[in-house]
């Protein structure tokens, strides 16, 4: 009965200085991560074909700039609310 597409955005904290935050960003299409992107790697790694065309792409446009703005934007902005609970 249709498709399934979802995106996860995870911010991980491994101490509580802001050095120790990592951004993960998945795309999930029918159950199958296609495409990730990790702060730490600093760019999109594709897991399907179709994933590795979108990851080259991706990484050579605006698009990564997107993804790493949102490290700060995101993670680093909320980093105490997530250290307080």
């Amino acid at each position: 009965d249709g498709y399934f597409h979802h995106m996860m955005r995870q911010c991980r904290y491994s101490s509580k200085d802001l050095q120790g935050i990592e951004l993960i960003t998945s795309y999930v299409f029918n159950k199958a991560e296609y495409i990730r992107f990790n702060s730490t790697v600093g760019k999109f790694v594709g897991y399907t074909e179709h994933g590795v065309k979108n990851a080259e792409a991706w990484n050579k446009g605006p698009e990564l700039a997107r993804e790493l703005g949102e490290l700060e934007r995101v993670c680093k902005q909320h980093a105490a609310i997530d250290y307080s609970a």
